[in-house]
This record gives structure tokens, sequence and C-alpha cells, in this order.
């Protein structure tokens, strides 16, 4: 079990939660109540997985834990925790073994393509969206990575 107060992170996520959620009902636009909507969706699966981990570390101090499977599973819980990304635009994933890509979780799409001079491989590429089209999100954004660790991603997928 791991020294991190997750009892902490816990209160401050659902600060953040409620800052976001207060500074959705000034938005004019679309695209920024979809920001804040997906940025609250990702907070509260945050806020889940910090209970969780808090009831397995309960667990934990209360039971007996013969075979380890409790410390295991709050190993692995503490270190998704860790890597999570919240992704609020577009999410690229590729496959450099297969050569092919898909966005948002959609149908994977082949990045070969071939002709006469040859064979090239084209993926699209990620481009962050500037802090001025986010708006005052982005301070909060900002304040949210540094003081939780958590990793934020506002970028738009290019294809070239």
């Amino acid at each position: 079990m791991s020294d991190f107060n997750f009892l902490m992170l816990h209160a401050k996520l659902a600060g953040f939660k409620l800052l976001v959620s207060a500074n959705r009902i000034g938005c004019e636009d679309e695209f920024s109540k979809m920001l804040h909507d997906r940025l609250m969706a990702g907070l509260d699966a945050a806020i889940r997985s910090t209970r969780h981990i808090m009831d397995l570390q309960r667990e934990l101090v209360i039971g007996d834990d013969l075979e380890g499977t409790i410390s295991c599973q709050l190993q692995g819980e503490e270190e998704v925790l860790a890597r999570r990304t919240l992704v609020l635009l577009d999410e690229l994933e590729i496959d450099y073994f297969t050569y092919e890509y898909r966005v948002n979780g959609g149908e994977w799409h082949n990045a070969l393509s071939a002709d006469c001079d040859g064979i090239e491989i084209s993926y699209p590429t990620t481009v962050s969206v500037s802090d001025t089209e986010i708006g005052p999100l982005a301070t909060i954004i900002h304040d949210i990575t540094r003081e939780t660790g958590i990793a934020i991603s506002v970028a738009r997928v290019v294809y070239a």
C-alpha cells in the first residue's frame, strides 16, 4: 500500500468538479459546454477510482489478505489512476505494427497507401487546442493537472 493520501486527492477532485460545474453556467457556446461536460465526467471517473482505492485500503487494513489478492488489486488500481489521462476532445490511437489508426475509439483505418511512386504511410496527428479557444476552462485544467497529477488532453485530430 502506498503512502499517498487518496482522501486528499478525492477532496481535490470533488472541489475541482464543483468548480467546473459552476464555471459551466457561464458557457455561451456548445463547444465550451461539451468540454465542461466531458471534464466533469472524467473527474467523476477519477473520483470513483479514488473511492475504490480507499475501499481496498480499508479492506487491506481490516481483513486478512493471505493470498495477496487485495494488495495486488490495490496496486493495479493505483497504477491505473496514476496513468489516467482525461481526453476532452479527440483521442488518436495508432498501431504501428499493423499500420492502422482509429479516432475516438471508432473503426480502424489503414495508414498505408500505394501508387506507382511507392508505398506511403500517413498517420493523422493531434494538435492541442489553444488556451484562448478553451477559454476560462484552460486555467482550471492547468490547476487540475498541477494539483492532482492527472493529465488532461484537449487536442484535435488533423489529417495530413
